[in-house]
């Protein structure tokens, strides 16, 4: 169930890291978490199978796994050997909020070169309330070379393109 709060869109009162449910989910000091990535499923081919994902993140989440963590991969680079993600990443991670409790939901990692920082800023906030605090962030600057000039972006700026990305959000 989803507790009614304000947002602070302004970050005025930031909550200490300590009382970050996804957080203290995913990292106790007390030992080791162990958590899990999408896809679950065995798959042949470059396709991940999909057909009992939200079952088996479900049955993870009730043996104690602490986190799941979905990739951010927009496209099919055959080379590569795997799809690594069907899905949209924040889209899956909104229907695994509504579809799970307790778990942590984690991005490995979203591509910030490829995508405005605003918009990801928005998609995380989204998420993390949505969910009650679950969402762990991971960012990257990417490692898939052909999905870069599919968004008019050179795979050679992913460096700086993601110091961009971190600066503008920090402020």
């Amino acid at each position: 169930m989803i507790e009614s709060t304000t947002i602070d869109v302004q970050v005025a009162n930031p909550r200490p890291w300590s009382e970050h449910p996804g957080l203290t989910h995913a990292h106790r000091p007390d030992g080791m978490t162990i958590g899990v990535i999408t896809p679950l499923e065995g798959f042949d081919g470059p396709v991940p199978g999909i057909d009992n994902h939200i079952g088996l993140i479900q049955q993870a989440e009730r043996a104690g796994f602490s986190s799941v963590w979905v990739r951010d991969v927009p496209l099919l680079d055959p080379s590569f050997g795997d799809t690594g993600q069907v899905f949209d990443t924040w889209s899956y991670l909104g229907y695994l909020a509504a579809t799970t409790e307790r778990i942590s939901l984690g991005t490995a990692s979203v591509v910030l070169p490829l995508r405005h920082p605003l918009d990801t800023a928005k998609a995380a906030s989204s998420i993390d309330h949505l969910s009650g605090g679950r969402l762990l962030l991971g960012v990257a600057t990417g490692d898939r070379a052909v999905e870069f000039p599919a968004y008019g972006v050179g795979y050679e700026s992913r460096g700086e393109r993601f110091k961009e990305s971190l600066s503008c959000c920090a402020k």
